[in-house]
């Protein structure tokens, strides 16, 4: 076994963080090509590999992130959870708090957290956007699938400096994004990365989410 290689993996999770701050300098296409071409090695349900991504840069970017802030509708087409309870709803409360500490939105203010909100549909200022889709009829498992590549993506881009976040609120503009990208009906939007490189005296990226401890996660049967 080689340890360098469990170190290097450890260290891309750890260091790996949701960017919400992106400098203007594209990632150039090679690179991003690169990223691609690492996450496209994800395992498949029955390799089905269901996964579509459309990056949009440049010009394009530009012209989605204004019509998607001045488009009205709103709708998922995997549904979003009805709530949170539990621990569930305390680690979402934490990092959230976590967030508008950092950017300065005081405990009541919506008017700042609608707007620290809203930001998701600028994409951060990212100079690029990933758009995830995969084929409805596969259902569960193909968004489960999509998933897997999400983190691989995710990874890959950590691994050569670029910074990324998911966003299942992208996925609120599904009717919106599958018009606007082309994609036929029979695509279900599953999320969004957006990627750049980060930009690191942005406020929004002074903190780092908590992790849970292992005991609370897993139980051994022996």
């Amino acid at each position: 076994m080689d340890t360098h290689d469990a170190d290097v993996l450890d260290r891309l999770l750890a260091d790996r963080f949701s960017c919400r701050g992106f400098a203007a300098e594209p990632v150039p296409e090679d690179e991003i090509r690169a990223i691609l071409a690492s996450a496209a090695r994800t395992p498949s349900w029955c390799n089905v590999q269901p996964w579509h991504v459309d990056v949009v840069s440049g010009d394009a970017l530009t012209r989605l992130r204004a019509d998607i802030v001045a488009d009205p509708s709103a709708g998922s087409d995997i549904p979003f959870p009805p709530g949170y309870t539990g621990v569930h709803a305390e680690r979402r409360r934490e990092v959230g708090w976590q967030l508008y500490e950092a950017v300065g939105v005081a405990k009541g203010d919506r008017d700042a957290s609608a707007r620290e909100m809203l930001r998701n549909f600028e994409f951060f200022g990212a100079p690029h956007v990933a758009v995830i889709s995969a084929p409805t009829p596969l259902g569960t498992y193909a968004a489960i699938d999509c998933g897997l590549f999400v983190q691989s993506f995710l990874l890959a881009a950590q691994s050569r400096g670029v910074a990324t976040i998911a966003q299942a609120a992208l996925a609120q503009k599904s009717d919106f994004l599958r018009g606007w990208l082309g994609l036929s009906d029979d695509r279900s939007i599953v999320c969004g990365i957006s990627f750049g490189y980060p930009d690191p005296d942005h406020p929004a990226n002074s903190f780092r989410a908590n992790r849970a401890e292992l005991d609370e996660l897993v139980r051994f049967h022996r």
